[in-house]
């Protein structure tokens, strides 16, 4: 007779001390702070994707630890949300007096306009240090706001210089900074493209114009045969002069103002990075552009070291740095026709560089820089143009 055997007793779950565990195993984990397991060198590394100066504050009211770490980016962004002329917080009278010279872009300095006050900016305050009263009567307000309820001026608007915003960043070697567009006004249609290179005065300077830029998608059939023979009449005026298309219709004038106007844009802003270039000596390139693309200056290592050692001469006229003598090269196209079908009407390249340097390098024929100045589809302009015949002219300092 087989003997019964009782199941061994099992133990008993409670619900209760299992959500107890769980509960307190959430909460152990959720104390971790995950980004304390990252190194320094990762963080950095993403903080120099971002770049935005704008971003970077935003980062800074994460933690204690972004705070400290952002001052260390190496790459950095500054994007200018407007441009402000030094007279504007003046009278009225004095205000409609200065915005001829302020619309040029000669005598206006650029500020960050952020409109509104948060958190992100907070952190910035804290970490620039800085605060000035907006009303102080000696002119407008470079301080970052430090609190909610701060004063602002009357647009609603709290102004901070790119200098400003960049001192507490210690380890800058890649700066750019940005403006909304372009200083120089041209009519729709019109391509005015600069590039320039500056130490402690002007290196060189490049600049691309058309007097009407037509797309594929504009050519009709009619205006096909109409650039075919505006092409072939401009092989046939290439009789060693510059044609006369150079000059007709306002021509002449238009370029002379698209050269002068260029490198005054160029001298003014050169002479406004000073402050920041005295104060980041850990600098290797900085880049000065518009987020039109209409001009951009740039300065290498070599370049920003040359401006320390020897300072700039400044304009007498006006708040830019003073433009050397120059020796220019020229090459124009009354039609010129781009591989992807685009058409340049009057299109005009201008090599400049200063007199003096000129006169000492050998290599003064060389343009092989100019034909890679620009990007495309003006690169190809740049090199088709070379190829044309060269005209030399000369250009007193100013």
């Amino acid at each position: 007779m087989s003997s019964l055997r009782a199941d061994p007793p099992t133990s008993k779950i409670h619900p209760e001390a299992e959500a107890e565990a769980t509960t307190s195993c959430f909460c152990s984990s959720s104390k971790i702070d995950h980004f304390d397991r990252l190194p320094d060198s990762l963080l950095l590394f993403v903080f120099n994707k971002i770049g935005d100066v704008k971003a970077l504050g935003r980062c800074c009211v994460v933690s204690r630890r972004f705070h400290s770490l952002v001052p260390q980016v190496d790459n950095v962004v500054v994007r200018v949300d407007c441009v402000i002329s030094d007279d504007d917080t003046s009278s009225s009278s004095s205000s409609i007096k200065s915005h001829s010279s302020s619309s040029s872009g000669f005598s206006s300095i650029f500020r960050l306009v952020f409109g509104g006050i948060s958190k992100p900016f907070q952190a910035l305050s804290q970490m620039f240090g800085t605060k000035v009263n907006s009303r102080n009567g000696n002119g407008p307000s470079l301080s970052v706001a430090a609190d909610d309820d701060m004063e602002l001026d009357q647009a609603g608007v709290t102004h901070h210089s790119p200098t400003q915003v960049l001192k507490n960043f210690n380890e800058i070697r890649f700066l750019r900074i940005e403006l909304p567009s372009g200083e120089l006004g041209i009519d729709d249609g019109v391509l005015l493209k600069w590039r320039a290179d500056f130490g402690s005065t002007l290196d060189n300077c490049v600049i691309l114009g058309a007097a009407s830029v037509i797309t594929n998608n504009k050519i009709s059939s009619a205006m096909q045969q109409e650039n075919a023979a505006a092409a072939a009449a401009a092989d046939d005026d290439d009789n060693g002069s510059i044609p006369e298309s150079f000059y007709t219709n306002g021509g002449l004038k238009l370029r002379v103002v698209w050269t002068i106007s260029s490198l005054i844009a160029a001298s003014a802003r050169h002479y406004l990075l000073q402050p920041i270039i005295a104060e980041h000596k850990t600098l290797d390139s900085l880049v000065l552009a518009d987020a039109d693309g209409q001009g951009v200056l740039c300065m290498n290592r070599e370049q920003l070291e040359e401006l320390r050692v020897k300072p700039l001469s400044a304009s007498s006229a006006s708040k830019r740095t003073l433009v050397p003598a120059l020796n220019m090269r020229l090459w124009y196209a009354p039609h010129l026709e781009l591989p992807d079908g685009v058409v340049l009407k009057g299109a005009t390249l201008v090599a400049i560089r200063p007199s003096e340097q000129a006169a000492t390098k050998k290599d003064v024929s060389d343009v092989s820089w100019v034909s890679t100045t620009f990007e495309e589809p003006y690169g190809t302009a740049a090199k088709m143009l070379v190829k044309r015949r060269t005209y030399c002219l000369e250009m007193n300092s100013f």
